[in-house]
């Protein structure tokens, strides 16, 4: 009989998320926004230590969209971002019809590189097209270079869509990741620190920009006894159910760091020794990473047989996933031919990161069996 399957990253309940369910329920409120929304808005803006205003989406590309559009993101304008990321990063830039901009990465951070960011806007500046809008982007929990690509947008007066959809916890300098940008993103899909099954935020510094982001999720509906509408709308806003789940999920988050970081520290261990492995970690101590998937770059060694897709089968045969980092947005089929910015630093990052089980759930015999796979590949 086969091992039960260990995950990427399952999400795990708290066991508070029943009674805003149940009085969800109870209150017959099965729908978009409601109490639990503003309960959820009010405990995410207290962990910001109500420094900036929260719209909870039903997504973080939702988030994403509408920073576009609060932003005027229209159809032809430039956005740069972030290459090596997920697709949902770049997708609401084709929505609004704009054209994505790609940078690469630099070593330390795995994060959109300073230096082409600063070579990409001169290029387009000099084309005629100065960007709308950088979308940066927390990769795995790990904080870009906060400092340096801010001084740039700074300087060229771009404002900074900051993705953290995978930063929930992680800071820079003691100030949590999120609160940098123009806007910041959240992201609470199932596989993240905290879930609402599905779900996001948009984190702004102004009430008003919040409710005007609540506004085009709702459908842009005007102020009238009839449904009447001089906007464009979407259907974004959170459910009541799903910030019912997130109510329950935030009494954990800190937990749940904590516990990410761990499995951190066990990966540093288990391939302690082993030349061909690097775990990808905080550069500085300025970085605090919620390591939200715990990742290893591997060397390739054709007289040992091993590589970064190897060890990947090699859990696999385990019944252990683990997954390829990110492939780069400049070598996926949908962006093929758009602008990028660079060298081949996210493409290497690709071709030898791999990222590893990293849920807040894991056991300690599924820690064993996760070693084993390590000890047995490399020995």
């Amino acid at each position: 009989m086969r091992n039960k399957k260990i995950f990427l990253s399952l999400p795990q309940q708290s066991g508070f998320e029943e009674k805003y369910i149940q009085k969800a329920l109870k209150d017959s409120w099965i729908t978009s926004g409601g109490p639990n929304v503003n309960e959820f808005e009010n405990k995410l803006e207290d962990y910001f230590d109500n420094k900036v205003s929260i719209a909870a989406l039903n997504s973080g590309t939702a988030a994403i969209h509408l920073a576009l559009i609060l932003l005027g993101v229209k159809s032809g304008d430039e956005v740069i971002c972030q290459s090596m990321t997920f697709s949902a990063s770049a997708n609401p830039i084709m929505y609004q019809g704009g054209t994505p901009i790609f940078v690469d990465s630099e070593l330390d951070t795995w994060n959109i590189c300073p230096r082409f960011l600063e070579v990409a806007i001169k290029d387009r500046i000099a084309k005629g097209k100065k960007p709308k809008a950088i979308i940066t982007v927390h990769l795995y929990g790990m904080p870009y270079k906060i400092d340096e690509i801010h001084a740039i947008a700074n300087r060229y007066e771009i404002p900074v869509i900051e993705d953290s959809a995978e930063a929930l916890g992680s800071s820079y300098k003691g100030k949590k990741c999120g609160t940098f940008g123009d806007f910041g993103v959240l992201s609470f899909n199932g596989n993240k620190i905290i879930t609402t099954s599905s779900g996001g935020g948009l984190i702004t510094k102004f009430d008003k920009l919040k409710e005007k982001a609540i506004f085009y999720a709702t459908q842009s509906r005007d102020s009238a006894p009839h449904y009447e509408h001089s906007e464009v709308g979407y259907n974004y806003r959170m459910s009541n159910i799903c910030a019912g789940i997130g109510c329950g999920q935030m009494e954990v988050l800190n937990k749940n760091i904590i516990l990410r970081r761990g499995m951190h520290d066990f990966y540093k261990k288990a391939f302690e020794g082993i030349d061909e492995v690097t775990v990808f970690e905080e550069p500085r101590d300025d970085y605090f990473s919620n390591y939200w998937l715990s990742t290893v770059l591997i060397e390739t060694n054709s007289d040992k047989k091993i590589d970064r897709e190897s060890l990947r089968l090699a859990f696999e045969h385990e019944n252990i996933e683990s997954r390829p980092l990110w492939k780069p947005m400049h070598l996926q089929p949908l962006f093929f031919g758009y602008p990028y910015y660079g060298e081949k630093i996210a493409e290497s990052l690709f071709e030898k990161g791999l990222c590893l089980p990293s849920g807040s759930n894991l056991t300690i015999r599924d820690m064993n069996r996760i070693e084993k796979v390590i000890k047995t590949f490399f020995n």
